[in-house]
């Protein structure tokens, strides 16, 4: 019976190496801490998840602030004291069913109620928010996160989790992740910069001119950024003297679309007024932007 033994054989070199494979998997499982591959595979997947699928942080993994939230019909003068309490330049605001409908920032302040001068005490909340805002879950990516802000140019961003809003996101954050990874690419970057050395050395002893200026081209994109890199050319710079008033800087940061003035004297930098100042230091303590001076208020001094 040739056909019969050839099949018995057959079977046995199939259990043969079936026990091989389970005794390879009972090994690399002891080699793994007692995890099985497949398993620890699948834990492999689970986290890469968390992570994002290219190894970048979400949302969550941000140690995100909770919000403050209030309602919408809150006045204007008693959300800015607690923003100022909380020591934060946004809030949330829901409306009648505790949902959210719009959020407010230090801007807002500077440029929708003190450049206009809104009476504070008698106008809600409502009336100078943002309605709608885009937000973002907690499992997106930071730098889908931050590219949001930079593209929609705003700072800030809710965050909901299971149809909840759960945290206040700001750019800060954001910034101070992609930081990180740039820092990481840096290192990698190493090797690119040796590579790109031995390139301009060969390249050098062969004498060749355009070689040498694509290679310093390149240099310079690479490892040599300046500040005009990141400055848009259309910028607008507010300036201002220290005896002006914050109701005058108010309206020429709203005229410029910018949160912050420099103050000069002589032409020369000498601080810096944002309008977390005007928040802080101006509607929660209670002073009168028409008569109160920026010299004052301001947050930065750039004297030597």
């Amino acid at each position: 019976m040739p056909t019969s033994q050839g099949g018995g054989s057959s079977s046995r070199r199939s259990i043969s190496l079936t026990n091989a494979s389970s005794l390879a998997k009972k090994k690399a499982a002891a080699e793994n801490g007692g995890v099985q591959p497949d398993s620890a595979h699948r834990k492999s997947i689970s986290v890469s998840r968390s992570m994002g699928l290219t190894g970048e942080r979400t949302v969550k993994r941000l140690r995100l602030s909770k919000a403050l939230t209030i309602p919408e019909t809150t006045s204007i003068y008693e959300a800015c004291r607690k923003m100022a309490a909380r020591r934060v330049d946004a809030l949330l605001l829901t409306d009648s069913n505790a949902l959210l409908c719009g959020i407010l920032t230090d801007k807002d302040i500077a440029t929708r109620v003190i450049a206009p001068e809104v009476n504070i005490q008698e106008t809600p909340v409502s009336k100078i928010m943002t309605k709608n805002p885009v937000f973002v879950l907690s499992d997106t990516l930071a730098v889908e996160a931050l590219q949001k802000m930079v593209l929609g140019k705003f700072r800030h961003l809710p965050v909901v989790d299971n149809g909840e809003v759960v945290a206040l996101l700001d750019i800060a954050k954001c910034l101070y992740d992609a930081i990180a990874r740039l820092e990481r690419a840096a290192e990698k970057g190493k090797a690119i910069a040796a590579a790109v050395e031995g390139v301009e050395k060969h390249w050098g002893a062969t004498g060749c001119a355009s070689s040498n200026t694509f290679i310093e081209a390149l240099r310079d994109r690479m490892f040599r950024p300046s500040l005009s890199t990141i400055i848009s050319e259309n910028s607008k710079i507010v300036t201002v003297e220290p005896n002006d008033t914050v109701l005058a800087t108010a309206k020429k940061m709203l005229e410029c679309r910018t949160s912050s003035a420099i103050i000069t004297v002589d032409n020369k930098p000498r601080g810096i007024l944002t309008s977390k100042d005007l928040l802080m230091r101006v509607i929660a303590q209670d002073l009168s932007p028409e008569s109160t001076l920026v010299e004052r208020v301001i947050s930065l001094s750039l004297d030597n």
